[in-house]
């Protein structure tokens, strides 16, 4: 009986794992895992040669997997409807790419500005896009460095801005698209 009364309870603690919403901590280190993933594809699209993050970094794996491939669908859809307004991010914010707090600074800027008027996934996706876009501008002039920075910067306005939203919608994994 022991033995019964056992295995239910490691039931209920695996079924825990899997049903229970995301902490504040996974949301953003799923989302700096996405914005690398989502960077990484970009450069490559655009020729650049650049190093694959440190290979610490994790990668996206299983349901991110999914959710990254769907993210990067969604920024081709963007990118095909409006192309110029995620090209040559640096040049259309009169910024120079030398500074990491200019960089920062910008980058917050038009995020907040994407998500003024609310938020929703379509924004996310378009925040996504924005990084991506700095982040080819960087390493094109020489700042590679800059790309960690762009990743950081992402995932603090999550944390601070998006995490409470995406919580109530179950996270990244779940069916956000």
């Amino acid at each position: 009986m022991e033995v019964l009364r056992r295995s239910s309870v490691f039931a209920a603690e695996v079924m825990e794992v899997f049903d229970r919403t995301p902490t504040d901590k996974e949301l953003v280190s799923q989302a700096k895992v996405l914005c690398r993933d989502y960077i990484h594809s970009r450069l490559i699209r655009a020729g650049i040669g650049w190093n694959k993050p440190e290979h610490s970094s994790p990668v996206p794996v299983g349901k991110l997997a999914e959710v990254s491939s769907i993210l990067l669908r969604l920024g081709d859809e963007l990118e095909y409807i409006r192309p110029n307004l995620y090209r040559n991010i640096a040049r259309q914010l009169n910024i120079s790419l030398h500074s990491e707090t200019v960089v920062t600074d910008a980058f917050l800027a038009v995020a907040t500005q994407i998500f003024s008027s609310g938020i929703t996934w379509g924004k996310i996706a378009s925040l996504y896009a924005v990084a991506a876009g700095l982040a080819v501008d960087c390493v094109r002039h020489a700042q590679p460095a800059m790309v960690h920075t762009i990743v950081d910067c992402l995932g603090e306005f999550v944390r601070k801005t998006l995490v409470t939203w995406m919580k109530r919608r179950g996270g990244w994994c779940e069916k956000c698209w």
